[in-house]
């Protein structure tokens, strides 16, 4: 025992901040020695019910041994767990370690599991979370499943366990349920983590958007100080308590006619938010009077963290762990605060100077400058949000946290966001592809350069090299769109508010203006859509005109969406008669486009207006949900996004149905699991692990080529021709015509200079070749001259798939040379890729023609190039220690295809931490 326990020291990293089914938190640690009277005390608060269902056997209390048997172990065949909140157990899990015979052992893979729940904290999901890191644990330690005895009357844990989704088995003898339930993640445990993360992390932002009563500390006496402008924001719309705390003022004194207190902890009624400015060497005392007085929930305006260094960062971090093992969240640190616009609970916990009214946005920033502006320009534009949060570092409460709560909430529509780093890219990709089914979500994001990155950001290390093109690959199969301006966030966002989805890219463009109808026609076409013959109603037409029109082209199947144009009519544009207001507006017409926005809400056409002069004619609009905009291009391209988003939920929702990942022939992964086994144990792997920049290992040529072999990808052979002779020996094997190349890293793929001699059918051409290449090239041995069959003529294209240790696997397809190098003309997907996205992925490259035959050009044979793409995400998602695949050219002919080069690197299997048990981030 005292060699295990010196062996296996305790667990640290086994210790994790969760969140409960209710919004609050608690943290999760081993249970050590020193934990004897929280053990004692935590037992005496367990009813004599609860512990019958645990003994099977009236036990009032636990004897000295009972004691230390569940404080002492040795983290390997026994093991305690204890959720912990406010330093005091209110739960507790173990697992013994049996063979077999249900014996005690210290080999066996199995483990007998047991929990027991403090009564007043039953409900709250506890079991469920202990149930998946004592899970975790026992599988860390060699155990592969877990058994259970429970009493039929104890309906709750049985529960637990048969919710819980693992592959079990359940007999009953004796008058006891006997299960057993092995403890490998499957399809439906991991789908019911993820449910009850996501119910928790949306109960928790309710919670801190819902508040009862509201404590506003570090008030000053100065009027024009923070806490005292957050005091009269929270009390201007609040209806429930709100408090001042200050600690220099005397007891009884009001500040802006809120009684103050010095302490939260002298506050007689019950606090659900504290929003927290005093000084940065403060805030550890109040978070700790938070704590014992039962505060559920923190916005920490104070700044001082880690934007300022290390340090900082250490600060931050202890700020976070304080207030989860006292069950609150925190928003912040150097947060702007929280909004909610619902009359039933309204709340301004932020310093914005303007706030807009209630209205379907939900609006996620992390900059508060960048809060500053959108609500501002939501207020100007008259677009009314349902709720906003502005969190500063983001330490704890995140976008993933405000996406979660949004899917879930009525009065939100649509979400915009503008973030500029990625805390979890893997968890947002997941919530952002299930809620953007349901609601469109659009993203501005800042910081898009690496190294860019805001300080003070709380993300994983491998997202701060997040490369654009995978944020875009992310943004693109997640369904998010992608904005680049707060201007374009706010404009598609209230198109998809206000108007129906397209069903096409077919566009109608009416109105009465020829000029601003060429322009907005010119702007469809260069953004994919396919708009129609402007028509054109002359600047004289009237609302009549207006309404006809529109009524036409809405009723044509041949129309998907409407844009209507308008300058104010001809003779009050200017006109010495006319009077302002009638300049800036058009009712007749305001009121032929609301007319024709109902009917085409009807049908599922949008309809929009794109208008010169006319600003009044704007606000008519709104308040029938058309959105209006001062310029053509601004329109359309709001427009595009909406008829993109659309597309991609017709194809999510096909693929529910539809796409599959096939199965393959020719696929032997325990071969090829066994060739990178061997070679991550090879010297050169083992040295590479030494050298700075990682341990990543490119294997041998014929090494490569029997890797994919074992998927079913053929790599074309080369031989080695360092000199004349080697190279006719060579031909001879392989068979004329070949080509003659050189592979020399400097030279790999660069035709440009040279370096590739083709279509060689006779010895004598392969010889002159050999020496015009070796003049050259500085000699045959330096440029690492091959001989190699040449392949059919076809089109030349690059396939790839590269770990990002972000987000996951990437698939990358794009044609070799200039489009792919130069214009960086290559698609991404992720990993596992479906028979779905392997076609849309070659048809989306801008050269795609050249592959379906392009200018009478023979088409290619895409079929077994979307075959190759998913043998190479078959193998990449497999052996997650492949690093990289490279396929460089892959040929593809009219019948068939030849990859011709390739190259793996391989590297120690990668921690994956979204499979793993829930748990809030650390960083």
């Amino acid at each position: 025992m005292a060699r295990e326990e010196a062996e296996h020291g305790y667990p640290q990293h086994w210790e994790a901040d969760v969140l409960l089914r209710d919004g609050g938190t608690a943290r999760i640690r081993p249970i050590t020695a020193d934990d004897a009277d929280r053990l004692v005390e935590f037992y005496e608060q367990v009813s004599d019910q609860s512990k019958y269902f645990r003994f099977f056997a009236p036990y009032p209390h636990l004897s000295d041994k009972d004691v230390r048997r569940f404080t002492h172990h040795d983290y390997v065949n026994r093991v305690g767990l204890a959720l912990v909140v406010r330093d005091r157990f209110i739960a507790t899990v173990r697992y013994d370690r049996i063979d077999k015979a249900g014996m005690p052992s210290t080999t066996g893979t199995d483990a007998e599991v047991a929990f027991l729940v403090q009564d007043a904290h039953q409900g709250r999901g506890i079991a469920s979370a202990l149930l998946e890191h004592i899970a975790a644990v026992a599988q860390e330690r060699g155990i592969r499943r877990f058994t259970a005895e429970v009493l039929p009357e104890n309906r709750k844990m049985v529960k637990v366990f048969t919710d819980a989704g693992y592959t079990q088995r359940r007999s009953f003898a004796d008058g006891v349920v006997h299960l057993e339930f092995d403890l490998e993640p499957t399809a439906a445990s991991l789908a019911v983590m993820r449910a009850r993360e996501h119910r928790a992390e949306a109960r928790s932002v309710q919670r801190l958007l819902t508040p009862r009563s509201i404590a506003v500390i570090g008030v000053s006496r100065n009027p024009q100080s923070v806490g005292r402008a957050l005091l009269r924001d929270i009390r201007a719309g609040f209806d429930g308590p709100v408090y001042a705390v200050n600690r220099t003022v005397e007891p009884g004194t009001e500040l802006d006619g809120v009684p103050t207190h010095r302490s939260v902890l002298d506050i007689r009624g019950p606090v659900d938010l504290a929003v927290i400015a005093v000084p940065e060497s403060a805030v550890p005392a109040v978070v700790a009077e938070c704590g014992a007085h039962g505060v559920r929930g923190l916005v920490v305006v104070t700044a001082g963290y880690a934007e300022t260094g290390p340090d900082g960062r250490d600060r931050q971090r202890e700020l976070v762990r304080q207030a989860r093992a006292a069950g609150m969240r925190v928003v912040g640190p150097n947060a702007f605060g929280l909004i909610n616009t619902d009359p039933e609970h309204r709340l301004n916990a932020s310093l914005a100077p303007v706030l807009p009214g209630r209205g379907p946005f939900g609006v996620f920033c992390q900059s508060g400058a960048i809060g500053v502006a959108l609500l501002e320009a939501a207020h100007r534009r008259g677009l009314g949000i349902s709720s906003f949060a502005s969190v500063g570092n983001r330490a704890d409460v995140s976008g993933n946290d405000l996406l979660q709560y949004w899917e879930e909430d009525a009065a939100t529509g649509v979400v915009l966001l503008y973030f500029e780093s990625f805390g979890n890219p893997r968890k947002f990709t997941r919530i952002a592809r299930r809620l953007a089914a349901a609601k469109p979500v659009v993203v501005l994001k800042g910081a898009r350069h690496t190294g860019s990155l805001p300080p003070g950001h709380a993300v994983q290390p491998a997202a701060t090299r997040l490369r654009d093109a995978t944020v875009d690959a992310l943004f693109q199969q997640a369904g998010v769109i992608r904005v680049d301006t707060i201007t374009e966030l706010f404009d598609t966002g209230e198109l998809l508010a206000g108007q129906p989805l397209p069903a096409g890219n077919k566009v109608a463009v009416v109105g009465n203006s020829d000029s601003l109808g060429l322009l907005t026609y010119d702007t469809c076409l260069g953004t994919g859509l396919r708009p129609r013959t402007p028509v054109d109603l002359t600047t004289g037409a009237s609302g009549e005109n207006f309404r006809i029109a529109l009524d036409t082209a809405l009723s044509d199947p041949q129309v998907d969406a409407v844009i209507a144009v308008a300058i104010p009519p001809i003779g009050v544009l200017g006109g010495p008669e006319s009077a302002p207001e009638q300049v800036e507006d058009a009712p007749e017409i305001a009121q032929a486009l609301l007319d024709a926005a109902e009917r085409g809400r009807e049908l599922g056409k949008p309809l929009l207006l794109a208008h010169l002069a006319l600003p009044a004619l704007v606000a008519r609009l709104r308040a029938g949900g058309v959105p209006a905009y001062p310029a053509p291009e601004r329109a359309v391209h709001a427009l595009a996004d909406a008829v993109r988003y659309a597309k991609w939920r017709r194809r999510s929702a096909e693929a529910e149905q539809t796409a599959r990942v096939p199965e393959l022939d020719g696929v032997d992964e325990s071969a090829a699991r066994a060739l990178v086994e061997q070679a991550l144990g090879s010297r050169e792997a083992v040295a590479a692990r030494l050298q700075s920049g990682g341990a990543r290992v490119t294997l041998p040529d014929p090494d490569a080529a029997a890797l994919l072999g074992h998927y079913g990808i053929q790599v074309s052979p080369t031989l080695a021709a360092p000199d004349e002779n080697s190279a006719v020996k060579a031909a001879a094997t392989l068979g004329y015509p070949v080509a003659l190349k050189a592979t020399a890293e400097h030279l790999r793929h660069r035709p440009d200079l040279g370096s590739v001699r083709l279509d060689l059918t006779s010895e004598a051409e392969l010889r002159r070749a050999h020496r015009e290449l070796d003049a050259l090239l500085g000699g045959a041995a330096q440029a690492e001259l091959v001989v190699q069959r040449l392949a059919p003529r076809g089109v030349d294209t690059v396939i790839g798939a590269a770990v990002d240790p972000a987000v996951g696997t990437i698939l990358s397809f794009g044609l070799a040379g200039a489009p792919a190098e130069l214009l960086g003309d290559v698609a991404h997907r992720l990993v596992p890729a479906t028979d779905r996205d392997v076609a849309e992925l070659i048809r989306e490259v801008r050269a795609a023609p050249l592959l379906f035959g392009w200018r009478g050009a023979e088409a290619v044979d895409t079929g077994a190039l979307e075959e190759l793409l998913l043998r190479v995400s078959r193998l990449v998602d497999d052996l997650p220690e492949i690093a990289s695949v490279d396929l460089e050219p892959v040929v593809v002919a009219p019948h068939g295809l030849t990859a011709l080069g390739a190259r793996v690197r391989i590297a120690p299997l990668p921690v994956r931490t979204d499979l793993g048990p829930r748990a809030m981030s650390t960083l």
